[in-house]
C-alpha cells in the first residue's frame, strides 16, 4: 500500500491536523465520542483528512461505512446502498454514506438519499473542495452541518514526517530513512499544507534515493528531482482562485504596493490566466482610483494591451508596472458611487422627458416644436460654462450624484464644481429672483 493509506489514522489520536474540530471538547469531537453522529459536509482543500474524519466517525459509533463518488454513482448506485442500509438497520447496525465530491452531485442524486437522511436511516457525510453555499443546492445544506477543516499546521505536518520516518510497521522507518535538515524543511514547505501531498512526495524521494550500507539519505538534491512543478495552493475557479484575486484587489485599494504584488505573483506562479488580471486591473482602476488619477486607466490598458501583443515575461511585467501605479495612486470611488447611485435613480422612476431646451432639433418642425429652443451653446461662454443652466429633468434638476473626494486629481475637480455651483446660484438670483433649493443626493 501506499505509505499515505499505510498511515492513515486509526482513531482520533492519531488525527493530524484540525484541531478546532476533533481537539478535545470541540463540538464535532463531543458528538462523535456521545454516539450522537449527525450529516455534515466536510469543506477544505486536499489532502486535509476530509475521507479520514469521516471513517473515524464511522468507527467512533460502531457504524457501517459506505462510500460512493458523485461522479460516478448514478441512482442505482444508491438505491442499493439504501436498500443494504435496511438491512443492516434492522440488525441493529446504523450506516454513515460518505459522499466524495459532493458538489457535484445532482438533483436526480440528492432526491434518491435525501428522504432516508430525513427519517434517519442514513447519516450522511459529504466531502468537497468548493463552496457548499455556492455548489449546493438548500435541501441539502439544510440538513447537514457544514464543517470547514484547514490546511494543516506545519507543526502537525512534521509530527506526521516523523511518524512516517519512525513507524517500524507502518512507515519507512524499515529502510533506515533520514532526511538532512535543509531536505526536511523544503519538504514541509512543498507540502502547503497537504498531508498526503507530504506523504507522496516523502515516498517517491525515498524511492529515488539509492541504499548505501543499509541506509537512505534524502537531500536536497534529490527533493529537486521530485519537486519540479509548483507547491503553492491555487485552484483556477473555485474558492482560493477568488480568494485570492480578491485580495489582490483589496491590496491595491489599501494601497499596500507589496500586498498587491504579493498576491499577483502567487495568481501567476499559480497557473491564472495573465489576461483575466488585466480585465481586473482595469475594473480597479476605474473602481478605486478613478477620476483622482485618470493616469491609471490608461497605464492598465496599456498592461492588457501589452500582455496582449507581446505575451510572457513582458506582459506580466507590464500588469505589475500597472498594479503598483494604482497600489500607490489617490484613491478615489466617486466615480463608482456616483454610477451606482445615478443607476438606482433611473431604475426607480418613470422614463422622464428629455426638458426641450436641449432635444435635437434636426427638421423645422421638431424647431417649431421648441426643441433645442433657448439652448446656449457653452464654447460661447465664458469658461465655456453657462451658468444657471438645467441639463436634467425638471423634476430632478435639484439631483447630484457625483461628488469628488479632496484627493489627487479629484481636489482640483471639486473646486472646479464649487465655482460652477457658485454661478448658479448667482444666476438663480438673476433668473428667477430668488436663490434654488440645495441640491439633494438621490
Amino acid at each position: 500500500m501506499p505509505l499515505a493509506a499505510r498511515l492513515r489514522p486509526r482513531n482520533l489520536a492519531e488525527y493530524v491536523g484540525q484541531q478546532h474540530l476533533v481537539g478535545p471538547g470541540k463540538p464535532l469531537r463531543k458528538a462523535v465520542e456521545t454516539g450522537h453522529l449527525h450529516s455534515m459536509i466536510l469543506w477544505g482543500p486536499p489532502g486535509v483528512g476530509k475521507t479520514t474524519l469521516a471513517k473515524l466517525c464511522a468507527t467512533q459509533v460502531d457504524a457501517r461505512f459506505e462510500t460512493i463518488s458523485a461522479v460516478l454513482a448514478g441512482v442505482k448506485e444508491i438505491r442499493e446502498v439504501v436498500e443494504r442500509a435496511r438491512q443492516a438497520l434492522s440488525q441493529g447496525c446504523r450506516t454513515v454514506l460518505f459522499v466524495d465530491e459532493v458538489h457535484r452531485f445532482n438533483k436526480a442524486q440528492q432526491d434518491a438519499f435525501l428522504p432516508h437522511v430525513e427519517e434517519g436511516l442514513l447519516t450522511f457525510i459529504g466531502a468537497t473542495t468548493e463552496n457548499p453555499s455556492f455548489e449546493l443546492n438548500s435541501a441539502l445544506l439544510s440538513r447537514a452541518r457544514v464543517y470547514v477543516l484547514k490546511p494543516i499546521p506545519a507543526e502537525d505536518l512534521a509530527a506526521l514526517l516523523d511518524r512516517a520516518l519512525t513507524d517500524p510497521v507502518r512507515g519507512l522507518a524499515g529502510g533506515h530513512v533520514t532526511l538532512t535538515a535543509d531536505a526536511r524543511e523544503r519538504l514541509l514547505l512543498a507540502a502547503d499544507g497537504d498531508a498526503r501531498r507530504l506523504l507522496n512526495l516523502l515516498e517517491i524521494a525515498h524511492d529515488l534515493v539509492d541504499e548505501a550500507d543499509g541506509a537512505r539519505t534524502i537531500d536536497a538534491a534529490a527533493l529537486d528531482e521530485v519537486l519540479r512543478t509548483g507547491t503553492r495552493r491555487f485552484d483556477k475557479g473555485g474558492d482560493v482562485f477568488y480568494d485570492q484575486i480578491s485580495a489582490l484587489h483589496k491590496s491595491v485599494r489599501g494601497s499596500s504596493a507589496d500586498g498587491a504584488l504579493y498576491w499577483l505573483a502567487r495568481m501567476l506562479d499559480g497557473g491564472c490566466d495573465p489576461l483575466y488580471i488585466a480585465r481586473r486591473v482595469v475594473r480597479m482602476a476605474s473602481e478605486d482610483i478613478g477620476n483622482a488619477d485618470p493616469r491609471a486607466l490608461d497605464l492598465a490598458m496599456a498592461a492588457w494591451d501589452v500582455q496582449e501583443r507581446l505575451g510572457s515575461p513582458e506582459g506580466e511585467l507590464a500588469i505589475a508596472q500597472a498594479v503598483v501605479y494604482m497600489a500607490v495612486a489617490p484613491k478615489s470611488n466617486a466615480v463608482y458611487k456616483a454610477y451606482n447611485q445615478a443607476m438606482d435613480y433611473v431604475r426607480g422612476r418613470g422614463s422622464e422627458e428629455v426638458p426641450l431646451h436641449i432635444r435635437n432639433a434636426p427638421t423645422k418642425l421638431m424647431g417649431e416644436l421648441g426643441h433645442g429652443a433657448e439652448y446656449h451653446y457653452a464654447h460661447d461662454w465664458p469658461g465655456a460654462y453657462v451658468p444657471g443652466e438645467n441639463y436634467l429633468p425638471e423634476s430632478s434638476r435639484d439631483v447630484r450624484f457625483y461628488q469628488p473626494v479632496d484627493r489627487g486629481l479629484e481636489q482640483r475637480i471639486a473646486e472646479k464644481m464649487a465655482h460652477w455651483r457658485a454661478l448658479d446660484a448667482a444666476s438663480d438670483w438673476q433668473r428667477y429672483g430668488a436663490p434654488r433649493k440645495p441640491a439633494r443626493k438621490p
